[in-house]
């Protein structure tokens, strides 16, 4: 049975790439409005209401907004923006560490956030095993492409091409801390530190772990295990080899894809490591997630149109 589909903030960079993954698929009819009714309020009442999934490509605020029009029970939701990720009666749209149930059944998901994606994917296992601490203050570093910024940073990123980096959030208050904190079960907010490079898109975020100084912390080789087989079987998150050369690419001409690939790097004593995760930002950073969690909502093949 073809299930309808209707993608709110359909214009934007992420409900732009979820409709390209959704083309041609006989599974789901998209619900578009023309440009004249796509910011009428009346127009927008209607599609939400008749869809059998929203998608909110949207602001934190319009997007509590839009899921407020809902006035019935049966449309289900998905959340791309900030707003529903810590919030009570959503469930968080990561399915490998929330688990894969919890999202099929439910009527309310929360997308993660992309920086966020690569942080939980590495440290929330861990924790949960008790093979890093809970309450020890990690830091987080990230860089990413520009596109994850919107179309007022595309522009001035095509614009100036002069721009090597960008570094933000410098008064330590992105908008990821609160679900990175969360989902992994930490006592103390990571200090987070993201930056944006010209790329249009690709992410790399790492986490640095001073092992011997963090209390009853597992060996580089138990942490990498660990990650492994949580993950064993995952079409999207897998494990990295270490590459021969010592060193890792992000390509500004990368096309991307919705996987996101997990390495543990360490020196020779064991007494220091990072954890680092690849992806791409508009993939399981953003559109891939949704169209992921979409499959799953939807009883049908998890990585049916996903780009692996």
């Amino acid at each position: 049975m073809t299930q309808t589909v209707f993608i709110d903030g359909a214009a934007g960079t992420t409900g732009l790439e979820i409709a390209e993954r959704l083309a041609g698929r006989a599974e789901f009819s998209l619900i578009t409005l023309d440009e004249a009714r796509r910011k009428d309020a009346a127009a927008r009442a209607e599609a939400l209401n008749d869809a059998d999934f929203v998608i909110l490509c949207l602001p934190d605020e319009a997007a509590v907004e839009a899921t407020a029009m809902i006035a019935n029970g049966r449309t289900r939701v998905i959340d791309a923006s900030t707003a529903h990720r810590v919030a009570p009666g959503w469930v968080y749209g990561f399915p490998e560490v929330a688990g894969h149930d919890a999202v099929a059944g439910a009527a309310r998901v929360s997308n993660p956030g992309c920086y966020s994606t690569g942080f939980i994917a590495l440290v929330a296992p861990l924790v949960r095993a008790g093979l890093l601490p809970g309450d020890w203050p990690y830091s987080c570093n990230a860089i990413s492409g520009y596109s994850g910024g919107g179309k007022a940073l595309i522009e001035r990123f095509e614009a100036d091409r002069d721009i090597a980096w960008r570094g933000y959030a410098l008064s330590l208050g992105h908008k990821h801390v609160p679900e990175m904190q969360a989902r992994c079960g930490l006592s103390i907010a990571p200090l987070f530190s993201p930056a944006v490079i010209p790329a249009h898109r690709g992410m790399v975020v790492e986490v640095p772990l001073p092992l011997s100084a963090m209390p009853n912390a597992a060996t580089p080789d138990r942490l990498r295990a660990a990650l492994a087989a949580f993950y064993a079987g995952s079409p999207v998150v897998v494990m990295g080899d270490a590459p021969a050369d010592g060193e890792m690419l992000l390509r500004a001409s990368d096309a991307g894809d919705d996987r996101i690939e997990l390495s543990v790097f360490a020196n020779s004593d064991a007494s220091q490591a990072r954890l680092v995760a690849q992806l791409d930002n508009l993939g399981k950073g953003a559109s891939g997630a949704c169209v992921q969690n979409l499959n799953i909502m939807a009883g049908l093949p998890e990585t049916a149109g996903l780009r692996l």
